[in-house]
């Protein structure tokens, strides 16, 4: 990396980034290794943790170039921190703890780092630059520390169905400025739904992804046994055929059991 980067003998491109150009791809490699353990592509992943890791390399040399930091002080950066919040294996307290205690400890270990760093807010220190749906998630757990949270799912539901109802309101009557902020207050209610049921809503937006696309590229497929694809098509067929995707998803999901 630090000939890549040599203003004299370095790859022009990678001379030119700094850390805003080079932080989108960090972002979309961690994606990649997310996908690839999605699929359970054992034989990609050993690949995609070698480009996610090359980005960490990425901005240790540039922070190295800025005397800011370097590779070593990351990484030792990292061990110090593993270490201080794992008092149970590294330190003298007991493990004879549960996962949800472990969980409880790690948060208030990051709590009084924050304090340390003059991070005093409820929500201080919740990554801008995460997923809006992990983020919310983040926030809400956060809020939810200190009491601000609905004491079950049946109150999260209520207000789905408030804030559907002024969704649909917004789109009749209100701008597309307001249409946004609405279908972004509903979406931050789904992101509290997930939570109160334990689900990761990325992990569940993506796994209705590769769903989607896996029983689109069937209709493709029945479509092209006719010599037709989908714009030789409706909406009605294909809904049909949408259907019938689905019902041999469900019958390849039940035959292992089965079986």
């Amino acid at each position: 990396m630090r000939r890549l980067r040599d203003p004299a003998t370095g790859c022009p491109w990678d001379i030119e980034q700094d850390f805003a150009s080079i932080a989108p791809y960090t972002i979309e490699e961690a994606h990649e290794v997310a996908d690839a353990i999605q699929r359970e592509a054992w034989d990609e992943l050993e690949g995609e943790l070698g480009d996610l890791l090359l980005q960490t390399v990425y901005h240790a040399q540039m922070g190295a170039e800025a005397g800011l930091f370097d590779f070593g002080s990351v990484t030792r950066a990292i061990a110090d921190k593993m270490v201080a919040r794992h008092p149970h294996v590294f330190g003298a307290e007991s493990r004879e703890k549960s996962s949800d205690q472990q969980t409880a400890d790690w948060e208030r270990i990051k709590a009084a780092e924050r304090a340390g760093k003059a991070q005093d807010r409820v929500l201080d220190g919740v990554a801008l630059g995460l997923p809006a749906l992990t983020r919310a998630v983040k926030l809400q757990k956060r809020a939810a520390r200190v009491g601000f949270d609905w004491p079950s799912t049946d109150e999260v539901l209520d207000k789905l169905i408030e804030e559907s109802r002024e969704l649909v309101e917004a789109r009749d009557t209100l701008t597309q400025t307001e249409v946004e902020e609405e279908f972004g207050d509903l979406m931050f209610v789904m992101a509290n739904l997930a939570r109160h049921m334990k689900v990761d809503p990325e992990a569940a937006l993506r796994a209705a992804n590769s769903k989607f696309t896996r029983r689109f590229a069937r209709i493709e497929d029945w479509l092209a046994e006719t010599g037709r694809s989908p714009a030789d098509s409706d909406l009605a067929e294909m809904d049909d055929l949408w259907n019938r995707a689905k019902a041999e998803d469900k019958a390849r999901l039940k035959k292992p059991q089965d079986g």
